[in-house]
């Protein structure tokens, strides 16, 4: 059996069924928040955590996985993301989306800038909320079709219009990025 690859940052799951799905495909830690039952203790804990190893908030991309990692990331704006995209996580059959549905390969794809180092490369983003209304992100008639193609694209999650420049900004998303995922999205629209 060849050796497992080491995330050296504590991931935030909900679960134990995540924390077992990611245990048979990487070496790591987990803090499990229980589902959505996320309360002040938790956040103290994460915090601590967040001071001596790190932590990357990988929660189901569902409404509860995007409520958690708000209350998270309110809490600890400092901490880092990984996210999978909804097909991603979908059950085999009945069930609701969750990492511990997640294939190797999407695992790998998300959690990719924390396999190879410890640090997240700095960068800035150059958008501007005129940019959303320019690229149809905002106060459009499909602006939310667009944000979803977005999020996916991205792999940084759906977000409301009035929540999408700080999380694109988080993650350091460029002009250009978005102008090529919209070019995207435009293309799919005429098939």
């Amino acid at each position: 059996m060849s050796e497992l690859q080491k995330i050296s940052k504590v991931l935030v799951v909900e679960g134990r069924d995540d924390t077992a799905n990611l245990k048979r495909f990487f070496d790591c830690e987990t803090y499990e928040t229980g589902g959505s039952a996320i309360n002040q203790t938790d956040l103290a804990r994460l915090a601590r955590l967040h001071e001596t190893h790190g932590i990357v908030v990988f929660t189901d991309p569902d409404f509860q996985g995007e409520r958690i990692r708000k209350i998270i990331m309110a809490a600890i704006p400092t901490c880092q993301h990984a996210f999978l995209r909804r097909s991603e996580a979908a059950p085999t059959g009945k069930g609701s989306l969750g990492i511990e549905h997640a294939n190797s390969e999407s695992l790998q794809t998300a959690l990719a800038a924390f396999l190879s180092t410890d640090e997240m490369p700095v960068s800035k983003s150059d958008l501007t909320a005129h940019d959303l209304m320019t690229f149809g992100l905002t106060m459009g008639s499909d602006s939310r079709k667009r944000r979803e193609f977005l999020g996916e694209s991205l792999r940084i999650g759906y977000v409301n219009g009035k929540q999408l420049l700080k999380r694109l900004q988080l993650f350091s998303v460029s002009a250009k990025d978005v102008a090529r995922v919209m070019q995207e999205y435009e293309k799919t629209r005429q098939l």
